[in-house]
C-alpha cells in the first residue's frame, strides 16, 4: 500500500465548488495513476478552515464506484500565511507503481505547495474558474 498525496483551490466557500474539487482532483489523481475504486484503502480530505460550507467526501460518494470507499474529513492546522480555500488530500492504495512513479496532483494555486513534483506533473485540460 502506498500512499498518494494531491490538493487544489476552490474560488468561493460553497458546497458544489467544495464537490467539484474533491471529484476533480479524485479523477485526476486516480488517472494519472491508473487507480480503480477497489484499489483504495482509505481516502483522507483536509480543508482550510475558510472553507465550511460543505464535506470535501460527499462530493466524492457521487464519483461511480465510491459508495464502498473509506472517506473522511478532517479541518487542516491553521498556519499562518497557509494558503486559503485549499482542499488536500491522502489516498491509501494498493498499487505495483514505486514512490517514483506515483504521480502526486496539486492543481490551481495549490500547486505552489509542492513545486518540486510540477516537473513531473501534466498539464491538466479540466481547468476550471475555480481552479485559477
Amino acid at each position: 500500500m502506498k500512499g498518494i498525496r494531491g490538493a487544489i483551490t476552490v474560488g468561493e466557500d460553497n458546497e458544489e465548488e467544495i464537490w467539484q474539487g474533491a471529484r476533480i482532483l479524485l479523477s485526476q489523481i486516480m488517472r494519472r495513476n491508473s487507480i480503480k475504486t477497489e484499489d483504495i484503502g482509505a481516502c483522507i480530505f483536509s480543508m482550510t478552515s475558510d472553507l465550511t460550507a460543505g464535506f470535501p467526501a460527499k462530493g466524492a460518494r457521487q464519483l461511480e464506484g465510491f459508495e464502498y470507499v473509506p472517506l473522511f474529513d478532517v479541518q487542516q492546522a491553521e498556519v499562518d500565511e497557509a494558503l486559503d480555500h485549499c482542499i488536500r488530500v491522502l489516498l491509501l492504495v494498493d498499487t505495483e507503481l514505486s514512490q517514483s512513479e506515483i504521480q502526486h496532483v496539486y492543481m490551481g494555486r495549490a500547486q505552489a505547495l509542492r513545486p518540486d513534483l510540477r516537473k513531473n506533473e501534466h498539464k491538466s485540460p479540466e481547468k476550471t474558474e475555480n481552479n485559477k
